[in-house]
């Protein structure tokens, strides 16, 4: 409350700037847009982008807590039933939600199992779904997993953060925010990714060298080990972005000597090649026997007893966190001019190419994901790949672009 002491008759323009003060602090302007909802999906009876405001003892105001990543993201369909971990543990598909900033986790997660009804999982047509959430250690994501094994399939599904969920200063989100998601009929499991170690710090990775005709553009790191740094043939302008390890002194100028690092790339682009070749249980087992060019693949785990080829474009459908690897005994041959696309936000770092042959990037063709390969790894000229070529033998390029995906 203010007081004002009269002393005399104040000057018109006083009075202005106080009421213009006075107005300011009473809310926002006339005419602002309302908020934008998270997806296409979202309601309009329920704020999807919530914004809050806190006074302090100033009358400063600050923004509040908002959602902003979820996933399966708002009108995603084709969702997996439940999700199946490296060490295959199944649960049901988790729901996660990312908020701006960090959060008071009392105010979000289940203690005990539960309790909690904050960050809620229900049919759309109105079953409540039993589970636990839990946030991670830096308190901005939250994780609802369903006490089944299993969602239901070909199932709309709400989820829903309540304005009781709280940041770690004491702000609650404005307004309730949901989004709604949809189950498939197919009865594959979400894969975990398949963890690289540091070999995925690299573009490429080799054991015995890279070959190449100039010129080259890779963006990320190069490196190769046991084979002495004279045996990768890029020339410094050739790695736009990222840096050339090498065991010794050897190899371009521009190179950086650290065999220590690459002795533990090598050991892990090894285990990652293990853990890609022993996932069990298959989604897909010899699907076009091999031949897959003209198809749109699901996330999941794909095995074949041959080799792969592509004669025509592949898409691979799916969300952001949705994960594809191929398990393939034969090599994988990829036509010239043909294209591996991804579509509904499929991200290449989640792409794994397992193959105990070898790889071949047709002529201009352009491949997205990481190749594990028990050989070598061939681009022909002028292919593309937004992935890493981790090969046990060598990598050839043929000026080629290669750029390793953002992790």
């Amino acid at each position: 409350m203010f007081r004002f002491t009269r002393v005399g008759r104040p000057a018109t323009w006083v009075v202005a700037g106080l009421l213009t003060v006075l107005v300011a602090g009473c809310g926002g302007v006339a005419g602002e847009p309302a908020a934008q909802g998270a997806g296409p999906m979202a309601r309009t009876t329920l704020a999807v982008a919530a914004t809050s405001t806190a006074t302090g003892t100033a009358g400063v105001t600050a923004a509040g807590p908002a959602v902003g990543d979820v996933n399966p993201s708002d009108g995603a369909v084709n969702v997996p039933t439940s999700t199946n971990s490296s060490d295959n543990i199944v649960t049901g598909t988790t729901v996660t939600a990312t908020f701006s900033e960090p959060m008071d986790p009392a105010t979000i997660e289940s203690s005990p199992a539960g309790a909690q009804l904050t960050f809620t999982l229900a049919e759309t047509s109105g079953n409540d779904v039993a589970g636990t959430v839990t946030m991670n250690a830096a308190h901005t994501t939250a994780t609802f997993t369903p006490t089944s094994s299993a969602l239901a399939p070909n199932t709309s599904y709400t989820a829903t953060v309540s304005t009781a969920a709280t940041s770690a200063g004491g702000v609650a989100i404005a307004q309730v925010f949901a989004w709604t998601f949809t189950t498939t009929a197919i009865g594959y499991t979400a894969q975990a990714p398949v963890e690289l170690g540091t070999s995925g710090t690299f573009a490429i990775l080799t054991q015995t060298g890279v070959t190449n005709v100039y010129a080259s553009a890779i963006n990320g790191n190069v490196g190769a080990s046991p084979i002495t740094g004279a045996a990768i043939g890029l020339t410094c302008p050739e790695v736009m972005t990222g840096i050339v390890y090498t065991v010794d002194a050897a190899g371009p100028p521009c190179k950086v000597t650290n065999a220590t690092l690459l002795t533990t790339a090598v050991g892990d682009m090894a285990i990652a090649y293990a853990d890609a070749a022993g996932r069990t249980f298959p989604d897909f087992i010899d699907l076009g026997a091999g031949e897959i060019g003209g198809l749109t693949l699901l996330p999941g785990l794909y095995q074949w007893t041959t080799g792969v080829s592509m004669s025509t474009d592949v898409t691979l459908a799916g969300g952001p966190n949705d994960v594809w690897i191929f398990q393939i005994a034969g090599n994988i041959d990829q036509a010239s001019a043909k294209n591996v696309n991804l579509s509904g936000g499929a991200q290449a770092k989640n792409v794994f190419w397992q193959t105990a042959g070898a790889g071949s990037i047709g002529t201009t063709a352009h491949f997205e994901g990481t190749i594990l390969a028990k050989t070598m790894i061939a681009m022909k000229t002028g292919a593309s790949t937004n992935g890493r070529l981790l090969a046990q033998t060598a990598v050839t390029l043929q000026k080629n672009t290669v750029t390793q995906p953002a992790s």
